[in-house]
């Protein structure tokens, strides 16, 4: 399964990260092309190939209209020694562009008329819930600072042309990569206190700290002394990633960097983003001496397998209980037999989720069953690649779905919904439809 990991050993920012997916091979002028369907004026984008530290990457910036010639001699930083320039808890460019002192010549939009402005373009439709998503989380994390509804927060630098471009540049360059499952190492981050519209604040910031806190994402930080996480960065990492850890069985393809503009102290000001493939895993024969290593092309996930033990709850409510976990986007909930303690009869709950929304389920276990408790454990699992076809019967066309390994076709099944659909249609049985369906499928 296609991977990209975000080693964010010195932070992440809106810029660092779009220059990380450009040295991975996301082609510039594309990337400006799809930007332009923003119909966003007054800006273009500088892409050169710099050295950091001694690392050789890309750095990525938004030249505005109005800078002339101070475009970016403030950079990344402000120097983050902490002029954040009337940041406003919204210092998405601490770490990112230009976040000049003089903020009166940025536009001030709120988060309505931000979604507005992408949904009305001719974007994607993924991009453009992606681009609104991650706003979203930065609209929620600034109405529970300043006590207000999400849509009346007005973003000072988020709402800044190069911000935008920034955060709808990150998900058109995350689709030009094909759109791979995300992961990032544990969020590090500096240390010491950044200037705000309120007043001066500790790192991490409020906006930063409440952004990863609503996702559940540890921080921890090191002994650099500037702020190395910035909110755009931040709601990146909430909207993208799946999980947080070391690499796990990651062939490493192409391997990107995203330079900044600070000369950190402790370690360079770089973002490391590695693509790579973790389905390509070594297969047990060739453990055998003398058998060549051969690949196997099934996809790998993690998912989170919620269990609890019940004998004290209703078959009303248990049934309630799968059919609300599923429309929610569990990934299967079934329920076992077992004989528990006393000699009582029960059943054994099961759950499974997606890894980040474990603790969703958890609580919705917790207050809609009678449970006292959930077992969580994290599983991996071998998928076989799967595709969808459409065949013909005497009925009428069937979707059925297809799974191959290394490219040969090893299971097939006709789709029940398809089937069900076309039955009701025809006014035939829907063992009739499927077993037409599954004659076309027989060799």
């Amino acid at each position: 399964m296609k991977t990209l990991y975000l080693d964010i050993f010195s932070g992440i920012s809106g810029d660092m990260f779009i220059g990380a997916l450009i040295d991975l091979g996301v082609d510039t002028h594309q990337l400006e092309r799809e930007l332009g369907k923003l119909k966003l004026d007054g800006y273009h984008l500088h892409v050169a190939r710099q050295h950091k530290s001694a690392i050789e990457g890309v750095k990525f910036d938004v030249h505005l209209a109005h800078e002339h010639h101070h475009e970016h001699e403030q950079g990344h930083a402000h120097d983050h020694d902490h002029h954040h320039a009337e940041h406003g808890h919204d210092h998405t460019h601490s770490h990112e562009h230009h976040a000049h002192e003089d903020h009166d010549h940025d536009e001030h939009r709120n988060f309505a008329e931000i979604k507005k402005l992408i949904t009305a373009s001719k974007l994607s439709p993924w991009v453009r819930k992606k681009s609104v998503a991650v706003f979203q989380r930065i609209a929620d994390a600034e109405g529970k600072i300043h006590g207000m509804p999400p849509a009346q927060v007005h973003f000072h630098e988020v709402g800044a042309v190069d911000s935008i471009v920034d955060i709808v540049g990150a998900a058109i360059g995350l689709e030009m990569l094909g759109k791979p499952r995300v992961l990032a190492s544990p969020v590090v981050e500096g240390t010491g206190w950044v200037k705000c519209a309120h007043g001066r604040f500790p790192v991490p910031t409020p906006a930063t700290l409440a952004i990863l806190g609503t996702r559940g994402i540890g921080i921890t930080q090191c002994e650099e002394p500037q702020e190395l996480v910035t909110p755009t960065g931040a709601a990146l990492l909430a909207e993208f990633v799946e999980s947080f850890g070391p690499m796990s069985g990651l062939v490493a393809e192409r391997i990107g960097f995203g330079l900044g503009t600070r000369d950190n102290q402790t370690r360079p000001n770089v973002l490391r983003a590695v693509l790579g493939n973790q389905s390509k895993v070594q297969s047990p024969k060739s453990k055998i001496a003398g058998t060549p290593a051969a690949g196997l092309d099934w996809e790998i996930d993690r998912i989170a397998v919620l269990e609890t033990n019940l004998d004290d709850i209703s078959g009303e409510i248990l049934g309630r209980f799968v059919e609300t976990a599923l429309v929610a986007g569990a990934l299967d909930v079934f329920h076992t037999p077992i004989q528990m303690k006393k000699n009582r009869p029960g059943v054994l709950l099961t759950v499974l989720c997606a890894e980040v929304e474990a603790d969703k389920f958890s609580e919705m276990i917790l207050c809609e069953t009678t449970a006292f408790g959930v077992r969580r454990t994290l599983a991996e699992r071998r998928k076989l690649q799967r595709e969808f076809t459409t065949v013909k019967t005497k009925f009428g066309n069937v979707t059925v779905k297809l799974g191959k390994l290394n490219g040969k076709m090893v299971q097939a099944a006709p789709e029940f919904e398809s089937c069900k659909k076309l039955a009701a249609l025809k006014q035939v049985s829907l063992k009739q439809v499927y077993d037409a369906a599954a004659k076309t499928l027989k060799p």
